[in-house]
């Protein structure tokens, strides 16, 4: 049953205010910056593909680059900030992948492209799993479905804001001898510098380091998250970074999380040209491109906290699941406007609210001695979704001339996600925990 508020003690609920608002604001605006550098590359092709002759299919190539290189760096990341420390790893991820963005102005052609996207991808691999792994360190696991949800509103609150942002700064073609979208990266790579620099400061690795903590709230809290990682129901044998790597129940969270993280990502990058091909000026694509990142940002707060509110992860996880599965097959139905502003209202919106549940689900069967590798190899297998969907879309787009084609195989793959979710969750809402065990 879930814990009601009255049956908490004063002393959690004035330390979880004080940890949630200390630290997820600050986190949610790094993330913001973070997924804005991402997906502003969707924003630039307005311009910037016939400036550097990028073709749909080169566009898509590039865009899903960066995830090759996010994956092959992300375990390791996520292994080193365990290692020395969340503030100045979360410092360093900010400060390289700010000045990368910033080299995004420099491209002048696909290789070009190519190379920025990719060293893009390295720079900012292990942010997202290393906050995931980083607010396992401070708050207990029947919060994470609601402080996931809230950290991860700061992607949808990116494209929400940033679209019209983005279109504005494309406003500036011309000005002082630079195009608009060079103007764009530059000006939006600022911010994650700033930012990685003040990380170093006001970000503490743990409870014990948190001055901003009375000592009894030091104490509970510590207390509280060494019981529970004790606790027999979510202790996990000592594993390999292979065993985990390669265990079976990892790698079918990865390919379910792949469904999800392959839609939001692909929709982030080449939803704004999905829009334009309607005959819209840059402006009116902004304006309508943040709409489905508006409903989704307030529906993710409502998920995440039903989800947690029931204690249930099953059906929050599965059921956007085949939403977004189900929308995106409607795609080739509709060649109209506002039919096609709903699907991706629909898609975009499923993307999202599925996230805090399947996090909250992933992490409260991993034990501390293997939450690293096994969260950031989920997080990096499920971003592979990212590079396939973003280049078949690419490529299916230049072969048929359809947006809507090239979003089928995201389709199957999310339609795949939730059967596996439905099926890995027979009788349990935490099979993992003990096949993972068994898997020495």
């Amino acid at each position: 049953m879930p814990i009601e508020l009255n049956e908490r003690s004063e002393l959690e609920i004035a330390t979880m205010r004080r940890v949630t608002l200390r630290i997820i604001p600050f986190l949610m605006l790094c993330y913001f910056i973070a997924f804005v550098d991402r997906v502003n590359a969707g924003f630039a092709a307005l311009q910037m593909n016939h400036d550097i002759g990028l073709s749909a299919a080169a566009f898509g190539l590039g865009g899903g680059l960066f995830y090759i290189t996010y994956v092959i760096f992300e375990v390791p990341s996520n292994l080193a900030m365990a290692k020395v420390g969340a503030r100045i790893w979360i410092a360093r991820i900010m400060i390289s992948w700010g000045i990368v963005s910033g080299c995004m102005a420099l491209v002048v052609g696909p290789y070009s492209f190519y190379v920025v996207r990719m060293l893009l991808g390295a720079a900012e691999a292990g942010f997202f799993p290393g906050v995931i792994l980083y607010l396992t360190y401070w708050f207990p696991s029947e919060y994470r479905g609601r402080i996931v949800a809230l950290f991860m509103v700061a992607i949808p609150l990116s494209s929400f804001l940033g679209s019209p942002i983005s279109a504005s700064l494309l406003q500036l073609d011309g000005f002082a001898g630079l195009h608009g979208w060079q103007w764009m990266f530059v000006l939006e790579a600022i911010p994650a510098v700033i930012l990685g620099v003040i990380s170093f400061f006001f970000l503490a690795d743990g409870p014990a380091g948190a001055k901003w903590l009375t000592e009894p709230q030091r104490q509970w809290l510590a207390n509280r998250l060494t019981e529970e990682r004790s606790s027999p129901a979510t202790r996990v044998a000592h594993l390999s970074l292979w065993q985990v790597m390669s265990n079976k129940y990892v790698l079918a969270a990865s390919l379910i999380y792949a469904g999800a993280s392959g839609a939001s990502q692909c929709l982030s990058l080449w939803q704004p040209q999905i829009i334009k091909s309607f005959g819209l000026t840059n402006m009116q694509t902004g304006l309508l491109n943040s709409i489905p990142f508006g409903v989704a940002s307030l529906l993710m707060l409502v998920w995440g906290r039903n989800s947690d509110r029931m204690r249930e992860r099953k059906w929050h996880t599965a059921v956007p699941l085949a939403l977004l599965a189900a929308s995106l097959a409607c795609a080739p139905l509709t060649d109209a406007l506002t039919p096609t502003i709903i699907i991706l209202c629909v898609a975009v919106t499923a993307t999202y609210i599925v996230k805090g549940p399947f996090w909250a689900l992933s992490t409260e069967w991993m034990s501390a001695g293997v939450a690293a590798a096994a969260i950031a190899q989920v997080n990096a297998i499920g971003n592979l979704g990212g590079f396939f969907g973003s280049y078949m879309l690419g490529a299916i787009k230049d072969a048929t001339g359809s947006y809507a084609l090239g979003l089928m195989p995201l389709a199957a793959l999310s339609a795949i996600g939730c059967v596996l979710v439905l099926v890995l969750s027979r009788g349990s809402e935490q099979p993992a925990t003990t096949a993972l065990s068994g898997a020495h």
